[in-house]
């Protein structure tokens, strides 16, 4: 009887963990496009059944701000929200490029420990490879979003 408990306790315990690998919520490294170097760590986090996105860490310039009404600091700025998971991608969404001021429609899904993202307008658009951030600690477990005033 002990031993089925345990067997039983340890299989929970595997597919929680191996569920969980899969996930997109966590930490990631974005990489810069044009100079291939990390620029900044964003966390994806789930709120209400829907995905976010937060940067709340800048590798380089921690004073930079984005394109936007106020100029607002990139730092602690949402730049992706409103994904719902469909099969294996999360979709339906926006996201935003914060140096441009530009807001595009937002794919993200795993191909092994990366994330992909592909942000598009009118169906032309482009990809990024991000990295997890397994070396940061720190930002907020559990965000409330704030979409940018955007005009």
């Amino acid at each position: 009887m002990m031993n089925k408990l345990t067997t039983t306790a340890a299989l929970l315990l595997l597919s929680t963990w191996a569920l969980a690998a899969d996930s997109v919520v966590g930490f990631w490294k974005t990489i810069d496009d044009e100079t291939h170097e990390p620029k900044s760590i964003v966390q994806l986090y789930e709120y209400q059944g829907k995905l976010y996105g937060r940067v709340v860490d800048l590798l380089k310039d921690k004073q930079a701000k984005a394109a936007l009404p106020g100029s607002p600091a990139i730092l602690g700025l949402d730049i992706i929200w409103d994904l719902t998971k469909k099969g294996d991608k999360y979709r339906g969404g926006e996201v935003l490029d914060p140096q441009k001021g530009r807001v595009y429609d937002c794919q993200i899904w795993l191909e092994g420990d990366k994330l992909i993202l592909r942000g598009s307008l009118f169906g032309i658009g482009r990809k990024q490879v991000w990295l997890p951030a397994k070396d940061f600690k720190g930002g907020a477990s559990s965000p409330t979003p704030r979409k940018p005033r955007l005009k």
